[in-house]
C-alpha cells in the first residue's frame, strides 16, 4: 500500500524538479529582448570620411519615431498597388481618396437622420433579449 502512494509522489516531485534542471529536455528558444526597442537601430555611415555630430547639436535626420512605427504598421501614405486600384474600379468606388477613414468623423461629414427605429436598435442594451417586450402602439377601436 505504501508503494502505491509513494509512487505518484516520487513522479510528481520528479516533474516538479525537472522544471528547474538545465537540460536540453525542457530548454526552448526564448525571444530576444533586445529585437523590439523604441530607438531605430545604429547605422553604419555610408562615408567614413564625414564627422560626428557635436554633442548637443540636433542629428542630421531627426525622425520621429512613433511616425515611423505608423507607417510601418498601416502602410503610410503610399500609393494603391494595381490590384487594389482595378477592385475599387470594379466595386465603383475608384475616386474615393485614400485617406478617407481619417475625414469621415470630422465636423463637415454630413450625417443623415436614419429615423427613431434606427436609434432605439443601436442603442438596445446588451444581452440575449429575454426581457425584450414588443408593441404595436396604440390600436384603434374596432367598430
Amino acid at each position: 500500500m505504501r508503494i502505491h502512494h509513494s509512487l505518484p509522489i516520487a513522479a510528481t516531485a520528479l516533474a516538479l524538479l525537472s522544471g528547474c534542471g538545465g537540460t536540453s529536455l525542457f530548454n526552448r528558444e526564448r525571444p530576444d529582448e533586445f529585437a523590439v526597442t523604441r530607438q531605430p537601430p545604429l547605422v553604419i555611415p555610408p562615408d567614413f570620411s564625414l564627422t560626428p555630430p557635436a554633442p548637443g547639436t540636433a542629428a542630421s535626420q531627426q525622425s520621429n519615431v512613433q511616425q515611423q512605427a505608423l507607417d510601418t504598421m498601416f502602410g503610410g501614405p503610399a500609393p494603391r498597388s494595381g490590384g487594389e486600384t482595378s477592385l475599387l474600379e470594379e466595386a465603383g468606388h475608384a475616386g474615393v481618396e485614400v485617406g478617407i477613414r481619417s475625414s469621415a468623423a470630422d465636423g463637415k461629414t454630413e450625417v443623415l437622420d436614419k429615423g427613431k427605429a434606427v436609434f432605439d436598435i443601436v442603442a438596445a442594451p446588451e444581452g440575449d433579449g429575454q426581457s425584450a417586450r414588443a408593441s404595436l402602439g396604440q390600436q384603434q377601436p374596432a367598430g
